[in-house]
């Protein structure tokens, strides 16, 4: 990796040698990371300088966060976004609009609500709409609007949606593993 003109530095895309945008192929980036990866790869280097073997592994771990943030879409987004001068900062800006918040109360509300397999999956089903929504919004508005200030509003609210999807999936195992319980403590049938 020495030899090549990039540098630690290069943005992801640079280093990827795809186009700066949101629109991505996966196994484009899936055939591009194993491609870095064999050329950085630290075994590769085991016989040379300390020097030499310490840049590769600093290769190898950038190419590895490159990737990560690339094949994700949402922290695609936000990437762009910095990129672009219109940083995300979830930490301090919380500010989203009316109608999502109330959105977020009634997911909440249902998902406490709920108590049968059918309505978590109801649920899921229906913010991974409002999930697709979301990222075929921040296509438009990243690459074919080029209004990163726009999109920094879509990536804060698909923040809370990935957030929100970890605790639907923590709230089935849980409903499901009470199922299981209330299932084992059901007497069986008497056998002959």
């Amino acid at each position: 990796m020495a030899d090549q003109l990039l540098t630690l530095a290069a943005n992801d895309f640079a280093l990827f040698g795809v186009p700066q945008r949101f629109a991505q192929d996966r196994s484009t980036l899936d055939a591009r990371w194993k491609e870095l990866q064999r050329e950085a790869h630290p075994d590769r280097f085991a016989a040379q300088s300390a020097a030499a073997q310490r840049e590769a592994l600093q290769w190898s771990v950038r190419i590895n966060e490159a990737y990560q943030r690339l094949k994700d879409p949402l922290r695609r987004a936000a990437y762009l976004c910095e990129l672009a001068g219109a940083p995300i900062d979830a930490h301090d800006n919380t500010a989203m609009p009316a109608e999502f918040l109330i959105q977020q109360m009634a997911w909440r509300e249902a998902l406490e609500d709920a108590q049968q397999e059918a309505q978590v999956l109801a649920l899921q089903d229906e913010v991974m709409q409002v999930r697709n929504g979301l990222l075929a919004r921040c296509e438009e508005l990243l690459d074919r609007e080029s209004d990163p200030v726009q999109a920094v509003g879509q990536v804060r609210a698909l923040m809370f949606i990935e957030k929100f999807c970890a605790d639907i999936d923590a709230f089935f195992e849980t409903l499901q593993s009470h199922c299981a319980v209330s299932a084992a403590a059901r007497p069986t049938a008497a056998r002959d």
